[in-house]
């Protein structure tokens, strides 16, 4: 690794690009690395104000945005361990969690403010709004008192302002604890990520690797959430050490707010999940006239199409990362066979996250990239290159554990250090991991036979007028939930119960393509969306109707 101490690698990257731009929220405000660093030092002296110390746990819960990132830097800058929260998460979870940490502070946005009970955080010494870093509650009179007298010592302190050779962060060493991650995915059993510095220094050191173009000149906007490892690692840690400006999309990422900002922008790399792209490759097909068979694309509609899509993602990005969720085949196959420069790789918050990750020039079309360089990953299979097989981790990158969680801890951590992922996959011989599904989402037949419902799903995706769509068994035989692309449909001019025949007179001419034991049975179509984690993978739990077995 480059460094020892991810704080100090924050710390040296403020003083440096002191008067160059660091974060921005889209069509809103800008702050230097000289304002986070003036931010930095003054939350310093509210956190002793109210006892955060080395080791205390600060929670923050708010969308995306510029001043999220401060308070992240500053919780680090204490040595503290800051605890990012979904701000999606209902109320009660939230206060769940902040409890559940023992944080000592929370940093909250002022939509989220207006839900929340303090009474219900009775350990919290304060709360303070994130959006202008105000004091908005504290426990007792002592404390208001204090943090005054804090907030009184840092202008005293610092009448000229605060300076480079001022910002001084907390000196970690790699086995410490860096922050607690909240899982919130398909199993729908929230866990407490305890992550150390070295996981994080680990991740930074392949991005590194796989993209060493970027650096204090370049843009990345951000819209993923901060508040999951792949946002947080990917479009905000790793710029902050290299002095690199981050654009905080304001706006849900649909097509046309992508390409209005991006535009603008013009971002020097993108990272961004399955759903992001499958839906603007399904909208570059339509206007182009291509089809999705790769093969049957003409030289004409390969340039066209590549030409559009480099186009609404900016038009200056070296690659497009994909991560988060699995990739769809033919979509895949469609941006290989137009030159696109995509790569994907996988992940788990465990990891921090980063499994395994290529760049564009080294890519294996249907894996999920390399091996990452500080791990060793072996397949509990008889032949790990053809035969799927539970995953298995061990290196620098892993947890410390699951947050007062010992047995749960011990069932996926071994002595040894091997780490049970629950994924089923493959590994080759140069290194290339591919995933196949989970194993809770496994499902086996009378016949012995393993049916992976993603890899049926990824089929039926590429059906038209399909959005999205989940396979669960039912009895013994398997049903597709359907929820259709309607706006596509009725392009078409289906709807109602005619869209409905149609999506099932697909299916049942898809399975003449699938194994036998593959074959749906039942087609039930949907008008909700199903409910997402905040990588957009679906809760499959929420849908599950028996024993995975038919």
């Amino acid at each position: 690794m480059r460094n020892d101490s991810l704080n100090k690698l924050f710390e040296s990257s403020i003083r440096e690009h002191w008067n160059s731009p660091a974060l921005s929220n889209c069509e809103g405000e800008t702050l230097l690395y000289s304002d986070v660093g003036r931010h930095t030092v003054m939350l310093q002296h509210l956190f002793a104000g109210c006892g955060v110390e080395p080791g205390s746990r600060v929670a923050i819960c708010s969308r995306n945005q510029a001043a999220w990132g401060v308070a992240f830097l500053a919780v680090m800058s204490a040595g503290a361990v800051p605890v990012p929260i979904l701000s999606d998460f209902r109320p009660g979870s939230i206060h769940y969690l902040v409890n559940h940490s023992e944080s000592k502070l929370l940093f909250a946005g002022s939509a989220i403010l207006e839900e929340l009970d303090p009474a219900r955080m009775p350990d919290l010494a304060a709360i303070i709004r994130i959006e202008d870093f105000e004091v908005v509650h504290t426990s007792n009179s002592d404390i208001s008192g204090r943090l005054a007298a804090a907030l009184r010592e840092f202008h005293r302190k610092y009448p000229r302002g605060v300076a480079p050779e001022d910002v001084v962060f907390h000196k970690d060493s790699p086995e410490d604890l860096a922050l607690i991650n909240y899982t919130s995915g398909t199993s729908g059993f929230a866990k407490g990520v305890m992550l150390p510095y070295r996981s994080l220094l680990f991740n930074i050191e392949l991005i590194h690797r796989v993209a060493p173009q970027l650096d204090c000149n370049s843009n990345v906007v951000s819209m993923l959430p901060l508040a999951h490892m792949y946002g947080m690692t990917m479009d905000f840690i790793f710029e902050m050490t290299i002095g690199a400006h981050v654009h905080f999309l304001m706006r849900p990422p649909s097509p046309t707010v992508i390409k209005e900002t991006f535009a603008r922008i013009r971002p020097d790399i993108i990272m961004t999940v399955p759903l992001v792209i499958e839906k603007i490759c399904r909208k570059v097909m339509a206007e182009t006239g291509c089809t999705p068979e790769a093969e049957n694309l003409t030289q004409e509609q390969k340039k066209k199409a590549c030409d559009a899509l480099t186009t609404i993602f900016g038009g200056r990005f070296s690659e497009v990362m994909v991560g988060g969720a699995p990739m769809n085949r033919q979509i895949e196959d469609f941006l290989a066979a137009i030159g696109f420069r995509y790569t994907v790789g996988s992940g788990m918050t465990e990891c921090g996250p980063l499994v395994s990750l290529s760049s564009c020039k080294e890519i294996k079309p249907h894996t999920c990239g390399k091996r990452a360089f500080y791990s060793d990953i072996r397949i509990d299979s008889p032949d790990a290159a053809n035969i799927p097989g539970e995953v298995y981790i061990r290196g620098g990158n892993l947890f410390l554990g699951y947050l007062k969680m010992p047995e749960r801890t011990a069932e996926v951590l071994s002595a040894d250090g091997w780490f049970r992922t629950g994924d089923i996959g493959t590994l080759d011989a140069d290194g290339f991991l591919s995933l196949r599904g989970r194993c809770t989402s496994m499902i086996l037949n009378s016949a012995g036979q393993n049916i992976f419902p993603e890899e049926i799903e990824s089929s039926i995706n590429t059906l038209p007028y399909v959005q999205e769509s989940l396979v669960v068994a039912d009895g013994n035989r398997l049903v597709a939930l359907i929820v259709p692309d309607r706006e596509s449909a009725a392009a078409a001019g289906l709807a109602g119960e005619t869209l409905n025949r149609a999506l099932k007179d697909e299916v049942m001419t898809l399975n003449g393509e699938l194994p036998t034991y593959c074959n749906i049975a039942q087609v039930e179509v949907r008008e909700q969306e199903f409910e997402k984690t905040p990588k957009n993978s679906i809760k499959r739990y929420l849908y599950d109707r028996q024993t995975k077995t038919i």
